[in-house]
């Protein structure tokens, strides 16, 4: 009789797919590999009820695989609750290709996943994410048709970021409505963490707006480059968390609200761009609903980008688009009343919603 002891990793090695945690009965999950560019990518399809699976790409230097396994499968989870609550016919997919944006890039590299797109014969349509430029789906559109967010010069919508953004800032002014009784964020302090391309176009319609912006960032000559810019506080201290802010904004990576981070928050409203804020949705999502501290549900308020890619699909012009990522505001009025009238988390709410949208169309299919 073995006295071995098994571990989480043990069982990680037992159930290397259908055993993970994230792992929410996605449809598909493809591995790919080219020993000549270096490509290593894995492309997760979750659902295609509503339509294809439309989500960006992601390129990362993760840790190791199971990490980029993780986020391949929340971030395509993600992508099909925030078409469903958006009210596109589109499913969720996401794809991550591992490796440094900066120094493994090459334009082979992006054809050879352009090739993998391809394969998938239009189940998976891809777009940019962190790490990737409009001119990567550029390459990428050389050798598949099953890519948005290529150059406007190229018949495309050109980069999302400026739309998420506008999004976000949407969701974020509805919170506010929501908390403090006005959506005007004039001397708000807000927190931005994390300002890339997303970030900076955020802290731009926070600063014309009048708010007290401080933002905070790993690259330091950017965190100058935008303080100069839009005369943003830049953040000195040593726990963003625990800074007394009116509204803090995540626009990096997922999973900062977690059990290190949530009970230190004072912000009263959380609203930002980053995918999977919450670390478990159900234990953190409570917390935050216990402390009366309003969330925004990420999938729906950073839902700009894929509104304004869904437009090359679609064929509808820039107007559309801004109308349609303007009612993000409404929506999650909607949702925040809907979660107080229920007793249940928002990012509950939206899900519900989004899930209902989900089960309707499947039954219309089966019929």
């Amino acid at each position: 009789m073995s006295t071995d002891i098994i571990t989480p990793d043990d069982l990680k090695k037992m159930d290397p797919v259908f055993g993970q945690l994230s792992f929410d009965n996605h449809e598909q999950i493809v591995f790919c590999n080219d020993k000549d560019t270096g490509l290593k990518a894995i492309i997760g399809i979750h659902n295609t009820v509503l339509g294809p699976a439309l989500g960006g790409t992601r390129m990362w230097q993760y840790d190791n695989e199971w990490e980029a396994l993780n986020d391949v499968l929340r971030l395509s989870r993600g992508m099909t609750y925030k078409s469903a609550i958006t009210g596109l016919n589109l499913g969720g997919g996401k794809a991550v290709i591992i490796g440094d944006a900066k120094t493994q890039k090459t334009p082979e590299l992006m054809r050879k996943f352009g090739e993998f797109v391809h394969s998938l014969s239009g189940n998976y349509i891809t777009a940019e994410d962190v790490g990737m430029e409009t001119a990567d789906m550029d390459l990428v559109r050389e050798v598949t048709p099953y890519v948005t967010g290529i150059s406007e010069s190229k018949g495309g919508s050109g980069n999302p970021s400026p739309i998420t953004a506008y999004g976000v800032f949407m969701g974020m002014k509805a919170a506010a409505k929501y908390k403090f009784g006005s959506d005007v964020l004039e001397d708000k302090k807000v927190i931005v963490q994390g300002i890339g391309h997303v970030g900076e176009s955020l802290v731009e319609h926070l600063t014309n707006e009048g708010a007290k912006v401080i933002i905070s960032d790993i690259n330091q000559a950017r965190l100058e480059e935008v303080s100069k810019k839009y005369n943003a506080t830049i953040y000195t201290g040593s726990d963003i968390y625990s800074e007394d802010v009116d509204i803090y904004a995540p626009c990096a990576l997922g999973a900062v609200i977690n059990d290190d981070t949530i009970h230190k928050i004072k912000a009263k409203v959380i609203a930002g761009a980053a995918n999977n804020q919450l670390a478990v949705e159900a234990v953190h999502g409570k917390i935050l609903q216990e402390r009366g501290i309003v969330y925004a549900p990420d999938f729906l308020i950073n839902a700009g980008g894929i509104i304004n890619v869904y437009a090359e699909l679609e064929g509808y012009d820039k107007k559309e688009i801004m109308r349609k990522t303007e009612n993000i505001y409404n929506t999650t009025l909607e949702i925040l009343a809907n979660a107080d009238t229920n007793g249940i988390t928002t990012n509950q709410a939206a899900l519900n919603i989004a899930q209902e949208r989900i089960d309707t169309r499947k039954k219309e299919n089966s019929k």
